[in-house]
C-alpha cells in the first residue's frame, strides 16, 4: 500500500488554538501637559498647532499655565484652540495621560494617579533605583520617546534633536570665533579672497552630517573622522558631494586640530563617548579656536571638556574656547518644541485609534520598543541591565 503525501508537517495537522481578531475602537484622550521644573528646560511637548489638532480629533487638553511661555507660546494661544488652562500642578499630573519633554521628579512621580500613562524622556545614564521604584509603586506604563522607532526603524526623537544640535553646534561656534567672544576673529564663511575657515567634526552620525551640511553651507573647508567607514560614505552620500574624510588615526587627526578654527565632537559610545583628543592635542590647537563637545552628555570626547551651563556656557583652556552644554536643543526651544510635537501627535492620535495604549502597543513593534514600564512592571532590559532590576519581556504581557 503507497504512503500517503501530504504537503503539511505533522505540527501543522495538529488542532491549533484559534486567534481571534482584536476589535480596535477608536478612544477619546484626556492629556496633561505640566510646566516643565527641570534646569534650564525651556521645551514643551505639544505646540498650539497640535492642540488644535488633537482637540477637532475630541480629545481632552489640560495645560499647566506658562507651560509653553519658554518657547513662545503664551497660554492664550493654546486656549483659543481648545485647550484648558489650570494654575494647578495637581491637577494637569492627574489627568490619565501625563506628556513631558524631561522625566518627571520624585515629587512629581507621585502626583500621578495610579496606572496613569506617562509619557517622556528616561535619560536612563542620569537615573537612579529610586525612580523606578517610584513608578512600579503608582503601577505606571511608561514610554521613552527616545526608545520609540519609526517605520524604517530610525529613532524619530534622537534623529531630529540630533539634526538640531549639529546645526546649532557651527552656527554658535561661529558666533564664539567674533573677537567680543575672544575667538580669533574668524568668520566662519567664504569670503572672496580669504582663506576659508577650517572646521574638524569628529562623528559622522546624525549631529556630525548636519553640523557638516551648515558648515559647507557657510563656505568653511569640512573634516570629518569616525572609524566607521559605513557612515562616511553615508556622510558623503547624504551631503550629495566629496569632502574630506578619515578614520581616527591620531596623527592624522592631530594634523587636522592643529590648522582647524572649529573642532566638533559628536561621537557616542556604548555607555560614554570615548576620549579622542587628549588633553595635549587639545594644547596644540591654535589660540582662539573652538570646541563645541556635542556629545558632552554621555561624557564627551575631548579630555578637557568639563560641563557647562546655558547661563556660562564656555571657558577658555589652552587658549581654545570649550562650549560643553549637554542640552543644547533647548537654546532653540521655539524649534525643538515643533520638532517634538510633530513627533507626539501622530503617536498620541494612533493611541486613541487603536482604543488606548495596549492595543497601540500591541500593534506598533516601534511604539512597543519606547516601552519600560508596563503597569508597575519594569519591561526594558537595558534598564534592567543598567540597575540590576527584575524585568519581564513586554511580548509575554501584551499579547
Amino acid at each position: 500500500m503507497s504512503k500517503l503525501l501530504s504537503p503539511f508537517s505533522k505540527e501543522q495537522l495538529l488542532p491549533q488554538e484559534e486567534t481571534l481578531e482584536l476589535i480596535r475602537e477608536k478612544g477619546n484622550l484626556f492629556i496633561g501637559l505640566p510646566k516643565e521644573t527641570s534646569y534650564q528646560e525651556k521645551r514643551v511637548c505639544l505646540t498650539p498647532d497640535a492642540v488644535a489638532a488633537l482637540v477637532s480629533q475630541g480629545h481632552r487638553i489640560l495645560i499647566e499655565a506658562n507651560a509653553g511661555i519658554a518657547s513662545g507660546f503664551k497660554d492664550k494661544d493654546y486656549s483659543e484652540v481648545g485647550a484648558e488652562i489650570t494654575n494647578d500642578t495637581k491637577k494637569v499630573f492627574s489627568c490619565p495621560i501625563i506628556l513631558k519633554v524631561e522625566p518627571p521628579s520624585l515629587g512629581e512621580i507621585e502626583l500621578l494617579n495610579p496606572q496613569a500613562l506617562l509619557i517622556s524622556a528616561l535619560q536612563l545614564k542620569t537615573q537612579n533605583k529610586k525612580y523606578f521604584e517610584a513608578l512600579a509603586r503608582k503601577r505606571i506604563t511608561a514610554l521613552a520617546f527616545e526608545f520609540i522607532k519609526d517605520d524604517d526603524g530610525t529613532f524619530p526623537a534622537v534623529r531630529v534633536l540630533s539634526e538640531l544640535a549639529g546645526t546649532a553646534s557651527v552656527l554658535i561656534a561661529s558666533e564664539l570665533l567674533a573677537n567680543t567672544n575672544e575667538g580669533n576673529g574668524l568668520l566662519l564663511g567664504n569670503i572672496s579672497g580669504v582663506p576659508p575657515a577650517e572646521v574638524v567634526i569628529i562623528g559622522a552620525g546624525t549631529v556630525g552630517e548636519y553640523a557638516a551640511r551648515a558648515a559647507i553651507g557657510l563656505g568653511a573647508n569640512v573634516k570629518v573622522f569616525d572609524n566607521s567607514l559605513t557612515k562616511l560614505r553615508s556622510i558623503q552620500s547624504n551631503l550629495g558631494r566629496q569632502i574630506y574624510t578619515s578614520t581616527l588615526q591620531p596623527k592624522t587627526l592631530l594634523k587636522a586640530l592643529r590648522r582647524c578654527d572649529v573642532a566638533i565632537g559628536a561621537i557616542r559610545g556604548k555607555n560614554r563617548s570615548p576620549i579622542i583628543v587628549s588633553e595635549e592635542m587639545v594644547e596644540q590647537m591654535k589660540p582662539g579656536s573652538v570646541i563645541m563637545d556635542v556629545s558632552i552628555d554621555m561624557g564627551g570626547c575631548f579630555e578637557s571638556s568639563e560641563i557647562t551651563t546655558h547661563d556660562k556656557p564656555t571657558f577658555i583652556k589652552h587658549d581654545v574656547i570649550h562650549y560643553c552644554v549637554p542640552n543644547i536643543p533647548s537654546r532653540y526651544s521655539r524649534t525643538a518644541s515643533k520638532a517634538i510635537s510633530n513627533i507626539f501627535t501622530p503617536y498620541l492620535s494612533k493611541i486613541a485609534e487603536d482604543g488606548g495604549i495596549e492595543n497601540a502597543i500591541r500593534f506598533d513593534r516601534g511604539l512597543k520598543n519606547g516601552l519600560y514600564f508596563y503597569h508597575g512592571i519594569l519591561t526594558s532590559k537595558s534598564v534592567s541591565d543598567w540597575f540590576g532590576l527584575p524585568y519581564n519581556d513586554a511580548n509575554l504581557l501584551i499579547f
